[in-house]
């Protein structure tokens, strides 16, 4: 970055998998200095990524030395309370592109303080754990998303996502929603996204899918943020505290979870790099 900030390191990182072009795309910018949130906003349309995400830097050229940022995400339309693939990449660039000297990095989010730790090629992300309350299922959602067996419905209010339990892996991976019906519903709650998930099958204890389109994100590819309802619900159901986790969308992603203490989830992903350059202003 020069002395006059006119323009912005970027990266585009692949999360939740070791292979280019699978898992979840994220941007990452590393920025030196407050600019507005529509101008943020205009980097993450501009992007059209899931996910963009901002490092706030003090000094970009002591940034080897530093361990704690701050962080925000923003998708194409809105600024976004928790992103976990986008943190992933996020803790990605500063360890494996920047090569900060410690192994582990604190963000200051809108969700708190998030830690991230280097795990040999492998990154883990300590999050708060959303625990989902028992709902009924609104009968005009699972219309719109083409469910007609529903095992249960959770609802976790701290991201504002419902969980919907089908029957097996299958019908996970069947469903077709109509977008535009989903966005016309007229809910009682807050909602940002379904995630709808079963157990798995060959040695993957669950799977799921995560549908936004209120977020401007139809399908996402790999959803960290959602991993913290689905860790506390399907260690219940399982009765374990680490578990192996797929996503099921087109390009698909990998996740190791655990509930550890302190109320607290840890989701273990890999990433690739697929490009980095810089972002003119």
């Amino acid at each position: 970055m020069n002395k006059n900030n006119d323009f912005i390191p970027i990266y585009q990182i692949d999360a939740f998998t070791e292979v280019p072009f699978k898992g979840n795309p994220a941007a990452v910018c590393l920025i030196t200095k407050d600019y507005s949130d529509e101008f943020l906003q205009k980097i993450a349309a501009e992007m059209n990524l899931s996910e963009t995400a901002f490092i706030y830097v003090q000094d970009i050229n002591e940034i080897k030395e530093t361990d704690g940022f701050r962080l925000r995400w923003f998708t194409p339309k809105v600024e976004v309370n928790l992103c976990g693939h986008a943190t992933l990449a996020s803790a990605s660039v500063l360890f494996f592109e920047i090569g900060i000297n410690a192994d582990k990095v604190n963000f200051d989010t809108l969700s708190g303080r998030l830690i991230a730790k280097k795990i040999d090629d492998s990154i883990g992300l300590n999050f708060p754990l959303n625990e989902p309350e028992d709902i009924t299922p609104p009968k005009a959602l699972l219309d719109a998303m083409g469910i007609e067996n529903c095992l249960a419905a959770a609802y976790a209010k701290n991201v504002t996502d419902i969980l919907l339990e089908l029957e097996n892996e299958n019908e996970v991976k069947r469903i077709a929603p109509n977008f535009g019906d989903m966005l016309e519903l007229k809910l009682d709650i807050d909602i940002r996204g379904v995630v709808i998930t079963s157990k798995g099958s060959n040695n993957i204890d669950f799977v799921s899918r995560f549908f936004a389109p209120w977020a401007g994100i139809n399908e996402d590819p790999v959803t960290g943020s959602t991993h913290t309802i689905l860790t506390p619900y399907w260690s219940k159901i399982l009765g374990k505290k680490e578990m192996s986790a797929n996503q099921l969308s087109e390009r698909g992603g990998e996740l190791t979870v655990k509930i550890v203490e302190n109320n607290r989830v840890e989701i273990i992903g890999k990433t690739s790099l697929v490009l980095k350059g810089e972002f003119y202003l």
